[in-house]
């Protein structure tokens, strides 16, 4: 399968701190790929890197086109949407007003009421409070939103921080479900940070551990869950 995101040598830093120490990873088209570590090993950094939200050296190449030097909305227009941790919705504004603006950026403007309506289909729930304000949903319902506003974009590839954070366990075993869905349904590849490790594991395909700023483990989500030294770790088995 081919590789949709190529990492290699990846430095980040927060002013003169450095974060990240030269990680390599790599996502394959189609694929899901979960980062796991503690708080603090340097997962979400890694997102914030590959987005180009944060001072980042090394190389990045999303479908062989290196965009490590190109700015955040440069990257946002080759399809690569980004879900932050906080989830981020427009707090004033309506649910469909919220998947609009999701929409706002891409070249082709076709289309996007067709793809309102299917995001409704993938969440019902919003569909029912499609003209309520996004600041009086429930935590769930603002996660759903947040993500289906980043699939307006009609992204190549859904950047994911934390989604289960805060959320009840039956909130986040459906969105976990839905994302299953998406990606088998519209070819999204998805990059998954999620401290809940056992679940993370259940949904993607490969997984990197990371450790202050260094990749320490690679390999499929089912050496993962094999692997001794993590079960006692991360998934508390």
């Amino acid at each position: 399968m081919a590789a949709l995101l190529e990492v290699s040598g990846l430095k980040a830093a927060y002013g003169p701190t450095e974060v990240l120490h030269g990680i390599a990873f790599k996502l394959d088209e189609g694929g899901i790929t979960a980062l796991l570590g503690a708080n603090g090993a340097g997962k979400t950094t890694t997102l914030r890197a590959v987005c180009g939200t944060v001072a980042r050296s090394g190389e990045i190449r999303l479908m062989g086109e290196r965009i490590d030097h190109k700015a955040t909305e440069d990257i946002v227009r080759l399809g690569v949407a980004q879900v932050p941790e906080g989830r981020g919705t427009f707090v004033n504004l309506s649910v469909e007003e919220n998947l609009k603006i999701g929409a706002y950026i891409r070249r082709a403007r076709d289309g996007v009421a067709e793809d309102i309506e299917r995001m409704y289909q993938y969440f019902p729930l919003l569909a029912e409070r499609r003209r309520q304000q996004a600041g009086t949903l429930s935590g769930g319902e603002q996660q759903m939103l947040a993500i289906a506003r980043a699939l307006m974009l009609r992204p190549r590839l859904l950047v994911l921080d934390e989604p289960s954070f805060g959320l009840a366990p039956l909130v986040v075993a459906s969105i976990f479900r839905i994302m299953e869905t998406v990606r088998r349904d519209e070819r999204v590849s998805i990059l998954l940070v999620e401290q809940n490790a056992a679940l993370a594991l259940e949904l993607a395909d490969h997984a990197y551990l990371l450790e202050t700023g260094r990749v320490v483990m690679a390999g499929t989500a089912q050496e993962f869950q094999r692997n001794e030294q993590v079960r006692r770790s991360y998934l508390g088995i």
